[in-house]
């Protein structure tokens, strides 16, 4: 939804939107995510304590959200704005000719089309952010492949089950890479 915010702000002719848009997407894009991750996980615990006054339990998985969440709406805002971009023009131009107004256009028109074109590159952004979730070992939340590693040293079988964890990873995204190839062979024949 952000990133769709932000893709839709970036396109506007408002100054106002378009700017902060723009300065968002372009610092998130130009940062290390890892670095993102340590930001938030050193930043947001105090903005959370100084507004909940330290209510929230896991600061850690809370931070690690928030990083995640803010970082890829910047990613998959580009990839929006391009899908949106992608619609020809005509597309809106009937809409209004029709007296629908913005908002109308682009839920009812432009972003049903954007969508189809847009299926592929979202679901390889998708693959993208499923291998960074094993990033959240650096703030010591532990993820799939942290959890494997633990459970490795504690019985014995490390090299077993870091080899049972990235064979994991690697069914998961081949089976989303082998989605994306067929939806884009799908697109090409229609």
């Amino acid at each position: 939804i952000w990133g769709t915010l932000l893709a839709v702000a970036r396109l506007s002719s408002l100054a106002f939107l378009t700017k902060p848009a723009t300065a968002y997407v372009n610092l998130f894009r130009s940062i290390p995510f890892v670095m993102v991750i340590l930001w938030f996980f050193l930043i947001v615990p105090q903005a959370i304590h100084a507004v909940f006054g330290g209510a929230v339990r896991d600061i850690r998985l809370t931070s690690a959200l928030a990083a995640f969440s803010l970082f890829q709406a910047a990613y998959y805002s580009e990839i929006i704005r391009a899908g949106i971009q992608s619609v020809p023009k005509d597309q809106a131009q009937a809409g209004y000719a029709l007296g629908m107004r913005y908002g109308q256009v682009m839920s009812l028109i432009v972003l049903p089309q954007a969508f189809r074109n847009m299926v592929p590159l979202l679901l390889t952004q998708t693959i993208i952010l499923f291998q960074d979730t094993s990033l959240v070992y650096v703030i010591g939340l532990a993820d799939f492949f942290g959890s494997a590693q633990k459970v490795g040293e504690r019985d014995g079988r490390l090299v077993e089950l870091l080899l049972f964890a990235g064979a994991i990873y690697f069914v998961i995204c081949s089976a989303m890479s082998y989605l994306v190839k067929r939806l884009q062979e799908q697109k090409v024949a229609a």
